[in-house]
């Protein structure tokens, strides 16, 4: 437990600073005020957006977000302080106590052992060596710091079945197949695990950088935070370098390699990438997809493929334990599929690094990502990489469209589950979207759509390809290659491609429908256009809103994790353009 905190030194400002607190978990954020933006960069590192409307944010404290900031180096005491310091009012006790009691939960139970032997555990014999474990055995135990923690997770009975017999008041031992449900379990009962024990290493592999390649300063920072834990994830903007990031991290780790991705696009990517800033042979690398089943001692697998299905089972589970893994590697992370958790809880024993722009999860399943992949070790806000140079500077609008009076009719009488599609394929959009592009002549934009009725037409007015899921991957490559390389100017895109698309050189993205309100999807488009220009120009995010829809609603719930990094939307009318 840390003492009560002290008030630090305040800001000239303090005694009408910029957050409010309306309750105990609840912070408002006055976004007009002066101090706004010095205070939003530290309310990110540990509090969550929840709502982003024009004057005011606010902001949540939940037990994931103060765990994660705990575990990437985050004290309760520089919590309580950012608090005192930026409150326009006095912040009860109370509120203080919890957000430090909180955070301390998380090491308060530790998961150690793993190597061969009892001497081995967290460095010596536990309990005076109370473990009697047999040459080439596998051991591990669970440590609380007190009795009493032990006795009432005991009492639960999830944890109850999972551990085995006490070793002395403060220990317990734990089957390594159980490791992965004990720490799933901890996290609901709010007392979540470090995870310390030892990981398998895997089979030696040299996985030496391309001497071309030279790291950003936040790339070695990002895998130095992770490589000493060899667990969780590291959190950076899309066109920030993730793969590169992963690639290093790999290559730090020297072992067998399994990086598991979200679709055919995003393989051929990282084989591209790995053949680019790597010494490795090419033949060392496979993939593992419906089309090929390349096991090589680096091999890029789908998420689909770990999830098929044949007579109830899954066809490829057993690949999450072929090649004698030493790191396995979850990119976009936070599209991780439900059933490729549960292969994970099997194997906690490996080495597993997560990369993603946000983790969020539209689920709710944040907690299993904490649990399984590991807790946040790095993360870096969008608008300092910005400011350094590394992301283009970018400018978000949403326009509002102001549907027919026969489109408003039919929105207004479409069923729930209708409504966004009904609002999605307003007519005017097309239109609006030629008047968009008009503004950026010669510059490579991406047209992004979730339905596919709206996009056609779009795709039609403009002349430019459409590519849908239904497009062979060969042709959509053909595609990208043609945008990446100025053979086109404009590319009409679906859904598909939200994730892993590397288009350098494009500075114009018009969104004209969008999935629900989702934060993760709004944070991936606007990611496809944040490389750096060669010649230094800015990237421009147009989003499409039917006005008076549910796409009003939406878009406020889809802009709230850009807001949380620093990103205003202006929003224009339609008849301006």
């Amino acid at each position: 437990m840390i003492p009560d905190p002290v008030p630090a030194s305040p800001p000239p400002d303090a005694a009408g600073g910029p957050l409010l607190l309306p309750a105990a978990d609840t912070l408002l954020l006055q976004v007009d005020h002066p101090s706004a933006e010095a205070c939003r960069a530290e309310l990110a590192t540990f509090a969550e957006l929840e709502s982003s409307p024009e004057h005011v944010h606010t902001y949540r404290l939940s037990d994931l977000g103060l765990w994660n900031a705990r575990a990437a180096g985050v004290t309760p005491a520089q919590v309580t302080d950012t608090l005192l310091r930026w409150c326009a009012g006095p912040v009860p006790h109370a509120v203080l106590r919890s957000v430090a009691d909180t955070m301390d939960r998380f090491g308060r139970v530790i998961i150690e052992g793993g190597a061969v032997g009892r001497e081995m555990i967290g460095g010596n014999a536990i309990g005076g060596g109370a473990i009697d474990s047999s040459p080439g055995e596998a051991v591990l135990a669970v440590r609380t710091d007190d009795e009493a923690l032990l006795d009432q997770l005991v009492l639960d009975p999830t944890v109850g079945a999972l551990l085995g017999p006490r070793l002395d008041p403060i220990t317990a031992a734990l089957d390594p197949a159980h490791r992965g449900r004990l720490k799933q379990r901890l996290v609901e009962l709010r007392w979540p695990a470090d995870d310390r024990a030892a990981l398998s290493p895997g089979a030696g592999l040299t996985i030496a950088l391309d001497a071309s390649l030279e790291l950003r300063p936040y790339q070695r920072q990002a895998v130095d935070s992770w490589l000493p834990s060899g667990n969780g994830v590291v959190v950076l903007p899309c066109g920030a370098g993730k793969t590169v990031t992963a690639i290093a991290a790999a290559a730090a780790v020297g072992a067998n390699t399994l990086v598991l991705v979200t679709g055919d696009a995003s393989l051929q990517q990282w084989h591209r990438e790995l053949t680019r800033f790597t010494t490795l042979d090419p033949e060392l690398i496979g993939c593992y997809s419906a089309r090929s089943k390349q096991l090589r001692p680096v091999t890029i697998a789908t998420y689909n493929v770990l999830t098929t299905k044949k007579d109830g089972r899954l066809r490829h589970a057993a690949l999450m334990e072929q090649g004698d893994w030493g790191l396995v590697v979850y990119d976009e992370v936070h599209l991780l599929p439900s059933a490729v958790f549960g292969l994970t809880a099997g194997i906690q024993a490996r080495r597993r690094l997560g990369v993603t722009a946000t983790l969020i999860r539209e689920d709710g399943r944040q907690g299993d990502v904490f649990s399984l992949i590991g807790p946040k070790r790095f993360d870096v806000p969008w608008r300092d990489l910005e400011l350094q140079g590394w992301l283009a500077p970018a400018t978000c609008t949403e326009v509002r469209v102001v549907p027919s009076d026969a489109e408003r009719l039919a929105h207004a009488r479409a069923a729930v589950r209708d409504k966004p599609r009904v609002a999605a394929t307003v007519g005017a959009k097309a239109e609006l979207v030629g008047r968009l592009l008009a503004r950026h002549p010669g510059e490579p934009a991406l047209v992004i759509g979730t339905y596919l009725d709206g996009l056609g037409p779009v795709a039609e007015a403009l002349g430019a390809p459409l590519v849908t899921g239904a497009t062979p991957s060969a042709q959509r490559l053909v595609w990208f290659d043609q945008l990446r390389n100025g053979e086109l100017d404009v590319l009409v895109v679906s859904k598909v491609a939200n994730f892993s698309l590397d288009l350098p050189e494009v500075s114009v993205a018009v969104q004209v429908s969008g999935t629900f309100g989702s934060r993760q999807e709004e944070a991936q488009r606007l990611g496809r256009i944040l490389r750096p220009k060669a010649d230094g120009r800015q990237a421009h995010f147009y989003t499409l809103v039917a006005r008076d829809t549910v796409e009003q609603e939406y878009a406020q719930r889809r802009q709230r994790f850009l807001a949380e990094q620093g990103y205003a939307y202006e929003i224009i009318d339609g008849h301006e353009l």
